[in-house]
C-alpha cells in the first residue's frame, strides 16, 4: 500500500506539471490514474476543478506546485529505490517462513529448538535459519527484522550465563511490561552480522558493518573495540595461560617414551634387530637389549601392540589407495564425458 501511496503522489505531481503547461487531458489521466492507486483529498479536489473550469484552480495550483517542488527530491529517490527493489523477488515460502519467526514468543521457538537443546542443536539451527533469512537471499519483507531475530536468539543461548538467567527469568514478547526490561538483560554481546561473519568466515565486508533499519539495508563504519590497559599485572595474567600450557607440553613431552620397537628398519633409533610376532607373525625391530629387558607378559604385550599397529598401518595404507584410485576414476570420467562432448561438437558442425 505505501508502494501504491508513493506512486501515486507522482501522478500527482506529474498532473500538476501538465496543469501548469495547459494540457488539462494528461492532468485528468494521471489524477484518475492515482485516484486509483492511493485515493487522496489532494487529487479529488484536482479533478473536481478540472471539470468544472477545465483548469485547476489558482488556488489548488499554487499549492500544488509549492508541494510539488517540495516532494520532488524525495520522489526522485524512492522512484530508484523502487527500481532497485523491483528486481528482488521472494517466494510465498519465504513470506509464511518471516511471518512463523515474528510470532514465535522466545528464542527457543525462533531457532526451532527444545529448551534442552545442546550446543550443537543451536549451531545447527543457527547455521539453517541464518542461510534462509539472510538480506542477501531472502527479500520478502521484514526478513531482516527474522535475520536479526535469529542471531540474537543464538547470541543469547550459545552464552551459558546469558541462557541461565533467560531460562530463569523468561523473555515473553507481546508482554509490553515485561519486553523493555527483558531486551536489557538479555542484549547480545555480538551483532547478527558479527555471528553471520563468524560462521560463515565474513559474508560481509571487513571494514563495514550492517546496520538494518525500516528493512532496508544500509552500512555504517565499524566502530573501533577499545579494551582498557592494564600493567603489567594484567598482562601476566593474560599471559599465564599461554605459560602454563608450554610449561604442560614440554613435561609431556619428557615423559613420554619412545616405544621399544619399529615396524621399520630404523639404525637412528637403535632398532636393527628383526623379530616375528606370535600370533601373526607380523615382523618387527627392536635393539640389542630388548630380549633381556621385555619377557613373558610384557614380551606379549609388546607383540599384541605391534600387532595393532601394523593392522592399522595397514588399514591406512588401503583407505590412501581406495581414496587415490577413487580419484583417478573421476577424473578419467570427467575427461571421457569432455572427450565425447568435443567429439558431439566436431559431428555437428560438420552436419
Amino acid at each position: 500500500m505505501e508502494g501504491n501511496k508513493d506512486e501515486a503522489e507522482r501522478c500527482i505531481e506529474i498532473a500538476v506539471n501538465a496543469i501548469r503547461k495547459n494540457q488539462a487531458d494528461k492532468a485528468r489521466r494521471f489524477l484518475q490514474k492515482a485516484q486509483r492507486l492511493f485515493p487522496t483529498d489532494k487529487a479529488e479536489a484536482l479533478l473536481e476543478s478540472l471539470q468544472q473550469n477545465g483548469h485547476a484552480s489558482t488556488q489548488n495550483r499554487s499549492s500544488e506546485e509549492t508541494e510539488a517542488s517540495e516532494i520532488g527530491s524525495e520522489n526522485h529517490r524512492a522512484e530508484e529505490d523502487r527500481s532497485s527493489d523491483s528486481a528482488k523477488t521472494y517466494t510465498k515460502d519465504q513470506v509464511d517462513a518471516v511471518k512463523r519467526i515474528k510470532q514465535c514468543k522466545n528464542y527457543y521457538e525462533i531457532l526451532g529448538v527444545q529448551k534442552d537443546a545442546s550446543d550443537d542443536d543451536l549451531k545447527k539451527a543457527y547455521r539453517k535459519l541464518a542461510l534462509k533469512f539472510h538480506p542477501d537471499k531472502n527479500h520478502a519483507p521484514a526478513a531482516t527484522e527474522a535475520f536479526k531475530a535469529i542471531g540474537n536468539a543464538y547470541a543469547v543461548l550459545s552464552n551459558p550465563e546469558k541462557r541461565r538467567q533467560y531460562d530463569q527469568y523468561g523473555q515473553v514478547r507481546g508482554s509490553a511490561s515485561r519486553h523493555s526490561h527483558a531486551n536489557a538483560d538479555f542484549q547480545p554481546d555480538i551483532t547478527p552480522e558479527d555471528l553471520f561473519n563468524m560462521f560463515f568466515g565474513g559474508g560481509f565486508p571487513s571494514s563495514n558493518v550492517h546496520m538494518y533499519s525500516n528493512g532496508r539495508t544500509r552500512f555504517s563504519q565499524q566502530r573501533e573495540r577499545r579494551e582498557p590497559r592494564g600493567g603489567g599485572l594484567a598482562l601476566f595474567v593474560q599471559l599465564m595461560p599461554i605459560f602454563i600450557l608450554v610449561i604442560v607440553s614440554a613435561l609431556s613431552q619428557m615423559m613420554v617414551t619412545n616405544p621399544p620397537y619399529s615396524l621399520t628398519f630404523t639404525p637412528s633409533a637403535g632398532h636393527t634387530q628383526k623379530r616375528l610376532t606370535e600370533t601373526l607373525r607380523v615382523p618387527y625391530y627392536v635393539n640389542e637389549r630388548f630380549s633381556h629387558e621385555y619377557s613373558g607378559m610384557s614380551l606379549r604385550q609388546v607383540e599384541r601392540n605391534v600387532e595393532d599397529d601394523y593392522v592399522s598401518a595397514l588399514r591406512n595404507n588401503c583407505w590412501r589407495e581406495k581414496q587415490q584410485k577413487e580419484g583417478l576414476l573421476y577424473h578419467y570420467r570427467k575427461c571421457s564425458l569432455l572427450s565425447m562432448d568435443k567429439l558431439m561438437l566436431s559431428l555437428r558442425e560438420q552436419v
